[in-house]
């Protein structure tokens, strides 16, 4: 069971790498941009739980394969032939970004429900759902900022809410249907909630609507 949990983390870091990077790609940023972009969005959300729960210092710290994971993902999509064929077609390129993103924010989001499980003497439900939350989209506003966009959770389809919902899902299920199922529920919701909204183009209400 810990190497599924171990694989499905670093999926989820090669998921944010990867935007990450492509974001970096976009900006037209040297390998070095490239790769920070991609690092610091894989593993952003992840330290930024770890330093509220007190878990220090950061798993990223401890283990540095999540880091590795995101700079090799960050160096593939540097060359010359992998980048030529993301960015032969804006519409491709946009596709495959949103991918990897959404795929990187449900599996963060149960990813720090889990971590906030093991770590926390008391988890509440409020705990659980804000640290996963936090963990969802802090790599992707860190990147966002570092990158000079405004973030994506405030401009975007539905996407900080999409992770609230799913981490929702995913706590109030732990205790009920246990913590695999909770996770893959949780994780489902963020997608399908993202999918959703990116397909009927559905935004939170505005300021100026």
């Amino acid at each position: 069971m810990e190497l599924f949990f171990l694989l499905l983390e670093l999926s989820g870091t090669l998921a944010f790498a990867a935007s990450g990077a492509m974001t970096g790609l976009r900006k037209n940023m040297d390998v070095f941009g490239v790769c920070i972009l991609g690092l610091t969005t894989a593993v952003g959300g992840g330290v930024l739980r770890d330093v509220i729960l007190g878990n220090t210092p950061p798993a990223t710290f401890q283990n540095p394969i999540y880091a590795a994971v995101a700079i090799f993902t960050s160096l593939v999509l540097f060359l010359p032939r992998v980048r030529r064929l993301l960015m032969w077609n804006p519409v491709f390129f946009d596709k495959v970004l949103f991918w990897m993103d959404t795929a990187g924010l449900g599996i963060f989001t149960v990813a720090g429900i889990r971590v906030a499980y093991a770590h926390a003497v008391r988890p509440t439900l409020f705990l659980l759902i804000f640290v996963g939350v936090v963990t969802g989209v802090g790599g992707g506003l860190l990147r966002d900022v570092m990158s000079g966009d405004t973030p994506y959770i405030f401009v975007k389809h539905v996407y900080a809410s999409a992770s609230l919902a799913g981490a929702l899902v995913c706590g109030a299920l732990w205790r009920m249907a246990g913590e695999l199922p909770a996770m893959l529920t949780g994780a489902g919701t963020v997608m399908l909630i993202r999918c959703l909204s990116a397909h009927f183009r559905w935004n939170l209400p505005r300021a100026h609507d």
